[in-house]
């Protein structure tokens, strides 16, 4: 009996297959591959047809190759092997991996697991798919969650009865509430009572401003942010987050910007909104894509804007162009936005921001009529002013200025006047600090434009109620106007603002010797319509 090597070339001169005595060793596809590689079709290996058509070759060559075949052929069952066991066990392994995941887990398993969940969490887990906004709306978690939140606390002692009241109420609610119906009651009540909450903060108010004292307390501790939604002529809309703020002494400024604006051209309108997180007063951070609220504040047409807006300066980088209400454009060439900044006063800006809904504003009230048949002069005197002009956290005035009033021969052409420093009363004059500009800046560049800056406006009545208040960008225009007064040989400057409620106007002096300037006359002029209104009177 052969043995060995020879058995091993005795059998590929046979031409035998292989596969009954790998399949004893549990290979039986590996000895069907290697027998298709043997002579079992009589035709030694690597032996083209053409040489085939010229008969067997002689016997030392036939042994060489037989030789050189059997060394390949017994080398390639281990390699046949692994692949074997990869592709019977190692493929069911990794599909079994992949299709395995919380989806595949029953109802009640993942029911269980959301019950731990807090509630920010669970609100953005229900916008995964279909299945988990339904489960995630499961009352019996959202109760839990209400009951904690709202339900009155109850005394130890009593310790029973709460237990079978909670049981009871329980099972009448689960049976006979829609899906879904403790989620928004809970979403419901914990918006209102975060609204409460911030409101309370806004009752102590500044003796000096009639502004809250806390509202940038406020505005931290709700969350609350801004956002600005560009809409394309075509329908599109392109939602941009705040990238900066500034905290002023009565208003705050906000700039948006990035490096993926769309043209000036192509936009039909600009919205700005305050947006808050869903649930206020967690007590935590809140998640960046979490479930948040808008609030519409104000809509701008941008439709021929560098025709219909008000270019308040420019430098080698940008033009700046007001739009209305204290939102200003930055351009880098008329056509591609470099930024977008709004002023935003501290009067009701947290209302506005909080209290609207994503389609509609926030409604104030009316102003109501506080009459006095007493005073013949009612609503013409014992005004208060408190004016701020800024730019970047940089001050260059901030005053206040009592017992303003005006005479009824002042009341002239719809305006009432009321002067706050008078160019004959040089006691008055004041200087404004600092070289002027207004600052601005984009991910990449920043820049100051000069002879404009940001001017906050607040009015006070008799009673210490905002009457009139605003932010706005204002600019400084020269002057061919020499200065009345001999002691000032610089030039001269003026500004202008105008609203529906009434006008700002202040003429400044550039002192070449103390290299500053120097406010001249600041007279504001009120719009008896609104005195009329707010006061009951008919001036």
């Amino acid at each position: 009996m052969a043995t060995g090597r020879g058995w091993i070339l005795q059998q590929h001169s046979l031409g035998a297959s292989r596969p009954a005595v790998l399949a004893n060793a549990g290979l039986a596809r590996a000895g069907a591959t290697a027998a298709s590689l043997t002579l079992s079709s009589r035709r030694p290996p690597f032996v083209s047809p053409a040489q085939e058509s010229l008969g067997p070759p002689a016997s030392p060559a036939w042994g060489s190759t037989v030789s050189k075949c059997s060394t390949v052929t017994a080398m390639q069952p281990s390699e046949l092997k692994t692949r074997h066991i990869q592709k019977q066990h190692l493929k069911p392994f990794i599909k079994s991996i992949s299709t395995t995941g919380i989806e595949s887990l029953p109802s009640e398993v993942i029911l269980k697991i959301f019950s731990y969940l807090d509630t920010v969490t669970l609100l953005c887990i229900g916008c995964v798919n279909k299945r988990f906004y339904h489960l995630s709306n499961d009352n019996a978690i959202w109760l839990k969650i209400y009951s904690k939140s709202f339900f009155p606390k109850r005394n130890k002692w009593r310790t029973e009865a709460v237990q079978e009241l909670s049981v009871s109420l329980s099972l009448s609610d689960l049976q006979h509430r829609e899906s879904g119906y403790w989620k928004k009651e809970y979403i419901i009540k914990k918006i209102a009572s975060g609204k409460d909450g911030i409101i309370q903060l806004l009752k102590s108010v500044n003796t000096y401003t009639g502004l809250p004292v806390k509202a940038k307390n406020a505005i931290k501790t709700s969350g609350l942010r801004w956002i600005i939604i560009l809409k394309e002529r075509s329908g599109n809309e392109h939602v941009m987050d705040q990238a900066d703020i500034t905290f002023n002494e009565t208003s705050i400024t906000v700039f948006w910007y990035g490096i993926s604006l769309p043209y000036l051209d192509s936009l039909s309108s600009l919205r700005l909104y305050g947006v808050t997180p869903v649930l206020l007063g967690e007590g935590k951070t809140y998640l960046k894509n979490g479930p948040w609220r808008r609030s519409l504040m104000s809509e701008y047409q941008l439709a021929n804007l560098t025709h219909k807006a008000e270019m308040i300066g420019f430098d080698g980088l940008v033009e700046l162009y007001h739009v209305e209400q204290g939102v200003l454009l930055g351009l880098w060439n008329k056509n591609e936005i470099a930024f977008v900044m709004a002023c935003l006063h501290y009067h009701q800006l947290i209302e506005r921001s909080i209290l609207g809904s994503a389609t509609g504003m926030h409604t104030v009230a009316p102003d109501k009529a506080m009459l006095d048949d007493i005073d013949p002069e009612y609503g013409l005197h014992d005004y208060q002013l408190h004016i701020d002009m800024h730019s970047k956290g940089n001050t260059y005035m901030c005053g206040t200025f009592r017992s303003l009033f005006c005479k009824k021969d002042y009341i002239r052409n719809g305006y009432l006047r009321l002067t706050v420093i008078s160019y004959k009363n040089n006691s008055q004059h004041l200087p404004l600090v600092g070289k002027l500009g207004l600052s601005w800046k984009t991910d990449a560049l920043e820049g100051i434009v000069q002879n404009c800056f940001i001017m906050d406006v607040t009015l006070l009545d008799e009673s210490q109620k905002p009457f009139w208040c605003f932010s706005a960008p204002v600019k400084m225009v020269t002057t061919s106007k020499a200065p009345d007064l001999y002691k000032y040989f610089g030039s001269s400057y003026y500004l202008n603002y105008v609203d529906s409620i009434g006008k700002v106007h202040v003429e400044m002096v550039w002192m070449e010797e103390t290299q500053e300037y120097y406010i001249t006359n600041l007279v504001l002029y009120l719009s008896t319509q609104k005195i009329n209104s707010w006061f009951g009177r008919n001036y």
